[in-house]
């Protein structure tokens, strides 16, 4: 069932290459497929990078030999050419780069920097253009350090903003791969400005960019203190969420995943099931069919066995799950949180719509015992805004009818209308702005 819920095939086409080998190192050490198939697909992805050493490393391994193939080897001799020669003709900006006093004399204004360089140390468009390939080398190459260093002092050069913006999405990758999170914050959210304010040839180009950040940013949002918020903020704004929906749907997995384990539920929630019940028969993913048993279908009964894939598929994601093994991704670990928060979840809204409640049922529906389950019951009403009471005697918990207040319920209405307003004409435009594009 686990693989057959792995949505790295779904994923990986919208990753840079180097992205996916942390996924195949999860999937390798979680046994999910034969490891000779995941060796495989390291060496197809290693045969498109200039990490040569490694897939002699990987080949050896699949092959249970010293041996490698002549075409290997001649490969080899040709990235470490290549390598060279770029850092020869990139040599004079490197060596200006590394003189701290020189660098001073550089502004904020990139004109300046370019006639200082042309004039004074004789470094022109080439040389900057060198250092760009020579970056780009470092990172195929497997040097997320030095890459993410030279695309740095590369793009405070750059004159082209598409080559500015190819080097930022180089950056974030390799700070992703060197999992410096806050760095790859940072540079997700100059992206996010980029991709919301730029020009693109088409709509279409524009959405394609969105899902790429989507995706990139999951590694983020996953490890990241404060991702799990942030995931929200993102995926949640209309556009994101209608990129979503139209051409990246298994994406729910994680906002819904996002909602659950995050203590911060409000209006987005409420819009979130809608998006959850619009989609239930199109997209069937335990985590999300888990919130519309609940809330969209009132079933307690298919939640409490969508819980059970939800942990299965938890611990074999490799977003989710925990990583074993020195130097893969640490994943937050979400499995323990995910299951206390569901059973909050069938807890609170059971509770809401029955006046009378059995222990024993409700225990049964929690996969608790009867003493368990009472001291899940008294800590729900003593922490939220239950209105109940538990009479021990008949071992049932009683529900206070509480009536609801039509000022407040107006007032609620009234906030959403403009909302709900902006939303219905933003996407209008964008549906009219891909018919004319198309």
């Amino acid at each position: 069932m686990a693989a057959k819920y792995d949505l790295t095939p779904r994923v990986a086409p919208q990753l840079d290459r180097h992205l996916v080998f942390p996924l195949l190192e999860f999937l390798q050490d979680s046994k999910l497929y034969p490891d000779e198939d995941i060796l495989k697909a390291k060496i197809e992805l290693l045969n498109h990078t200039n990490m040569v050493d490694y897939a002699m490393d990987i080949h050896k391994s699949l092959y249970h030999t010293d041996d490698v193939p002549q075409e290997m080897m001649e490969r080899r001799v040709e990235v470490v050419a290549r390598l060279k020669a770029l850092e020869e003709a990139a040599a004079p900006l490197i060596t200006f780069l590394q003189n701290s006093s020189a660098v001073q004399e550089l502004r904020a204004d990139k004109q300046h920097n370019l006639q200082l360089l042309q004039e004074r140390y004789q470094i022109g468009p080439d040389q900057i253009e060198a250092l760009y390939q020579y970056a780009k080398f470092q990172f195929e190459c497997g040097n997320y350090s030095g890459a993410a260093d030279y695309l740095y002092q590369y793009r405070a050069l750059c004159s082209n903003s598409d080559r500015s913006v190819s080097a930022l999405w180089g950056k974030l990758a390799a700070e992703i791969l060197m999992q410096n999170w806050d760095i790859a914050l940072e540079e997700l959210n100059r992206l996010k400005e980029i991709i919301d304010s730029k020009s693109f040839s088409t709509p279409l180009n524009q959405v394609q960019n969105r899902i790429w950040l989507m995706h990139w940013s999951l590694f983020i949002f996953f490890n990241h203190d404060n991702g799990r918020t942030q995931i929200i903020d993102l995926f949640n704004q209309d556009k994101y969420l209608n990129a979503i929906q139209t051409s990246a749907p298994h994406l729910l997995r994680y906002l819904a995943t996002a909602f659950i384990v995050n203590k911060r539920r409000g209006p987005q929630f409420k819009d979130f099931i809608k998006i959850i019940q619009q989609e239930q028969y199109s997209c069937k993913d335990p985590i999300t069919e888990f919130l519309a048993c609940i809330y969209v279908n009132y079933d307690f009964d298919g939640a409490q066995q969508k819980m059970k894939e939800c942990e299965e598929v938890i611990l074999n994601d490799p977003f989710l799950g925990k990583s074993v093994g020195e130097g893969n991704f640490s994943s937050v670990p979400l499995r323990d949180e995910f299951l206390e928060n569901a059973r909050l979840f069938i807890s609170e809204t059971y509770c809401r719509i029955h006046q009378r409640i059995d222990m024993g049922v409700l225990a049964e529906k929690l996969n608790l015992n009867l003493e368990e389950a009472e001291r899940w019951i008294v800590n729900l009403i003593r922490t939220s805004k239950l209105d109940a009471k538990i009479d021990t005697e008949a071992g049932t918990i009683i529900m206070e009818p509480s009536q609801p207040n039509v000022y407040e319920q107006l007032i609620d209405h009234s906030k959403a209308l403009s909302g709900r307003t902006y939303k219905l004409v933003s996407q209008l435009l964008e549906h009219a702005q891909t018919q004319a594009a198309r």
